[in-house]
């Protein structure tokens, strides 16, 4: 049984998971040895995410995340997902089954959730670790879960070119575009949403693959070089493609706890990564995303990664107090 100083602890560290527009759609109950851990509604993006699957996703992250401090604590927890089929809201329930001796992987994985963050700038030009992705394979590849690396040069034009059609479309939905201004934060002290100078502007990061324009800067330039002129540099972004075999409910939660795992295995290896879920927004999308890929499965959660070029700004979050209930 955990106190309430603990469960705090916990939480803490459980609300630094990313999540969609930073929504932050979650909230919390910790009651001796167990932690129930909700999706709050009332945070939803109707818009971007009619389904509620991302923001879902984003719940299965701050579970993961849970889990890992526990294990840092000395505790060893057990995961129940969605143990209510009459209360879909409550995504999961973690539970501390008894004592755990912390190891130094423990310890560097609770670390790394306090220095992971989402980097939407430009990345250096340097290849992924040697042996990266196959480890992240060996290490993710279960409850349903794969990921696929977009490596040929045909599966690159074809997530290129749907983030722009993505876009493109999403771009013309007034319903989005409000929903995307509601979301976006220029006062640095915010406790939610997505920090305007987050999002860099289009001429800093000349790119072959877009990150989603907020409206706070001047899109990116096409990146087409002038005969006359040498070729301005062009970022190469690894593109990383997590999917699940099923697709409900139960696998959304199991996709963001392998989220949780990978972007704490990233920033290990001093990595850094930003979503491209233009792609995954609309049903269309993902449909079309799948169809292109030859996919065998549900595509989840698109990344682009890479080494960081330099610190980039933190997104804020609520209190643990205002999301933490305890019993």
């Amino acid at each position: 049984m955990l106190d309430a100083d603990r469960w705090t602890q916990v939480v803490e560290r459980a609300v630094r998971a990313p999540s969609i527009h930073n929504t932050q759609p979650w909230s919390f109950r910790a009651d001796g040895d167990r932690l129930e851990v909700r999706h709050d509604p009332s945070r939803g993006l109707p818009a971007i995410d009619p389904t509620g699957r991302q923001q879902v996703l984003s719940v299965g992250v701050a579970v993961q995340f849970a889990v890992v401090a526990l294990a840092a604590l000395g505790a060893a927890a057990e995961v129940d997902v969605l143990p209510d089929p009459a209360d879909p809201e409550l995504v999961a329930v973690v539970r501390v089954i008894g004592r755990h001796e912390p190891t130094d992987g423990d310890r560097r994985a609770a670390a790394a959730i306090g220095q992971r963050h989402t980097d939407r700038a430009r990345f250096l030009e340097q290849p992924l670790p040697a042996g990266l992705v196959d480890q992240l394979e060996r290490t993710l590849g279960r409850d349903g879960v794969w990921l696929k690396l977009i490596s040929r040069s045909e599966e690159e034009t074809a997530v290129t070119t749907l983030l722009g059609e993505a876009e493109e479309s999403e771009q013309r939905d007034p319903a989005y575009l409000a929903e995307l201004r509601a979301w976006t934060r220029t006062d640095p002290s915010a406790l939610d949403g997505v920090p305007a100078d987050a999002v860099p502007d289009g001429e800093q990061r000349i790119s072959n693959v877009p990150v989603r324009d907020f409206g706070t800067a001047r899109p990116a330039p096409v990146a087409v070089p002038d005969d006359d002129d040498p070729a301005p540099p062009v970022e190469h972004p690894s593109v990383l493609l997590l999917g699940t075999t099923a697709d409900d409910r139960a696998a959304w939660v199991r996709a963001g706890m392998a989220l949780g795992r990978l972007l704490l295995a990233l920033t290990e290896a001093g990595l850094v990564a930003s979503p491209l879920t233009q792609a995954l927004d609309q049903s269309w999308a993902r449909a079309r995303l799948t169809r292109r890929l030859d996919l065998v499965g549900h595509p989840q959660m698109l990344l682009r990664l890479g080494a960081p070029t330099g610190a980039a700004p933190s997104t804020g979050r609520r209190p643990v107090a205002e999301v933490l209930t305890l019993a």
